[in-house]
């Protein structure tokens, strides 16, 4: 089975490529020449995970899934939430996003987060979702090397690293994405 992701974020690929087994071969946007910026217009992760989804479909003629993911903080409303990659702006500065929320963060003592991902599969003419959630906290300063967005100030319940600290095996296991993943990849067996 060939199925499109419709991400150019090579770091999700790596992922969620990691967890797929042989049967499906993933293709990227770049892959199918999907150089545009997919819209992601919509108030909710979920719903910004079928508009990019839909996109594809609608424009390139491909079964597809789509990912969105947020990083919902308490303290902060849930911010930054579906704006977690824009979070300072449209650049998507990573480590600007993670400097921001260090800031607002930095007279609270509630620290309690979560990562929530929502795939949107779009095949045979249907929509599929599948939700993946981790709870955490956020740390007080940068820790590791390893991961992307948000991962070197997040640290997930009952570990005492970062997700920029563990494997991706192990990330894998735990994480928003890799929960999410594994809903996919039970449906579609």
């Amino acid at each position: 089975m060939k199925l499109v992701f419709a991400t150019n974020n090579r770091n999700k690929l790596k992922e969620i490529q990691s967890l797929l087994p042989e049967s499906i071969e993933l293709v990227s946007l770049e892959d199918i020449n999907c150089i545009e910026d997919i819209p992601e217009t919509s108030p909710t992760i979920e719903e910004n995970a079928i508009q990019k989804a839909m996109y594809v479909k609608k424009h390139y003629g491909y079964d597809c899934f789509a990912d969105d993911t947020g990083l919902e903080i308490e303290a902060l409303n849930n911010e930054p939430g579906v704006f977690s990659a824009r979070y300072v702006g449209e650049a998507k500065d990573a480590n600007a996003n993670m400097d921001k929320v260090l800031d607002k963060l930095a007279t609270h003592n509630n620290r309690k987060a979560r990562f929530k991902t929502v795939i949107a599969l779009f095949i045979n003419n249907e929509i599929k979702t599948f939700t993946g959630i981790c709870e955490g906290q956020i740390t007080e300063k940068r820790q590791g090397e390893k991961g992307f967005g948000y991962d070197p100030i997040f640290m997930p319940n009952g570990y005492t690293q970062t997700f920029a600290q563990i494997s991706l095996t192990e990330k894998n296991k735990i994480g928003h994405r890799g929960k999410a993943t594994l809903q996919l990849i039970d449906f579609l067996k």
